[in-house]
């Protein structure tokens, strides 16, 4: 076992996968000799060439639009998106090429693609380099959407990601970059898509969370603890596809949900997961599923108070968990 940060679960992966596979190779701006704008291809160029580690211009279409390309050609590109808020202009290339090419061609053509993102907020950087995009992907069949949070996690679906013949946007969440530290194996392990993992067991309410909030959820349950309310949390790892039946059976257990993003509230994540209780789990709750997330504003505030205004922590989870435990 190692101690690992998350970044540093990113870097030994892809290091290893691509010694692993000479067809993979890595292409997003500023990714050569500088090692990416987080530092993540840092040391790739010196070891793969510049064949493998390719900086590309500031075009975010062209970027994915290569990766499909290559793709389709036999090769295994993973294309970096620097910032997930960036994503845009590569919106019809991931959604209607990417994610639609083996439903047109019934089968006769994939597109393995890895598309990396660093998503989400709390680290001041204002409107454009602070959003969280699942919801907008997560609404696509063909495309895989993952967001691992542990580096376990991590370095287990990024193996997977490489192997399916299928596009996969992979967000990491660059606040926890490397703020969160945590065991893996010195194994080739993998885990597949489509597999929650429950990273606290309990009793009395399960609480639903990804990304950074899976970790301020863990802290919220830990303060919880001591009231003696036991919060179940339940990581769904990834997105598209949800695991159902693990969702479905905790909070058949519990009685209680409670769904936490950082993503807008309104027809984010959490509005298709509540809906899928509603309809599933409707006769085993005993209270309303909530739902803690960001407030319905364009984007992220610059300001330091109001970012934090913004941004969903463990003391309004731990009120929310409150709230639906006396109801």
């Amino acid at each position: 076992m190692s101690e690992l940060t998350n970044i540093d679960a990113i870097t030994r992966t892809l290091q290893a996968e691509m010694r692993r596979d000479p067809r993979i190779f890595i292409t997003g701006e500023d990714v050569g000799k500088r090692g990416g704008v987080f530092r993540v291809t840092k040391g790739m160029y010196e070891e793969f060439g510049e064949r493998r580690i390719i900086d590309s211009p500031l075009a975010e279409l062209s970027i994915v639009a290569t990766g499909i390309g290559a793709a389709l050609y036999g090769l295994r590109p993973i294309v970096e998106i620097q910032f997930a808020d960036f994503i845009a202009p590569a919106f019809n290339q991931l959604v209607q090429e990417a994610a639609r090419f083996r439903y047109r061609t019934n089968g006769e053509w994939t597109v393995p693609l890895l598309i990396r993102a660093p998503y989400g907020g709390g680290i001041g950087g204002g409107l454009y380099h602070s959003q969280s995009i699942e919801a907008t992907y997560a609404h696509v069949p063909g495309l895989y959407v993952v967001a691992p949070s542990t580096p376990y996690d991590i370095m287990g679906m990024l193996r997977y990601a490489l192997r399916v013949d299928d596009p996969v946007l992979f967000l990491e969440h660059k606040k926890t970059y490397r703020l969160i530290k945590g065991e893996a194996p010195d194994t080739d392990y993998m885990i597949p898509f489509g597999k929650a993992d429950i990273k606290r067991v309990g009793s009395d309410i399960t609480v639903i969370a990804y990304g950074l909030m899976l970790h301020e959820t863990l802290q919220a349950a830990q303060e919880l603890m001591r009231q003696d309310i036991s919060v179940e949390v339940v990581d769904p790892r990834t997105l598209n596809p949800l695991d159902r039946d693990t969702i479905l059976t905790s909070v058949k257990k519990t009685g209680k949900a409670l769904i936490v993003h950082e993503d807008n509230l309104t027809l984010g994540l959490g509005a298709e997961i509540a809906a899928l209780l509603a309809s599933e789990a409707f006769e085993y709750l005993d209270a309303p599923v909530m739902r803690v997330a960001g407030p319905d504003v364009p984007a992220m505030p610059y300001a330091r108070t109001m970012q934090d205004f913004f941004m969903p922590n463990a003391q309004k989870i731990a009120d929310a968990l409150r709230k639906l435990y006396a109801y």
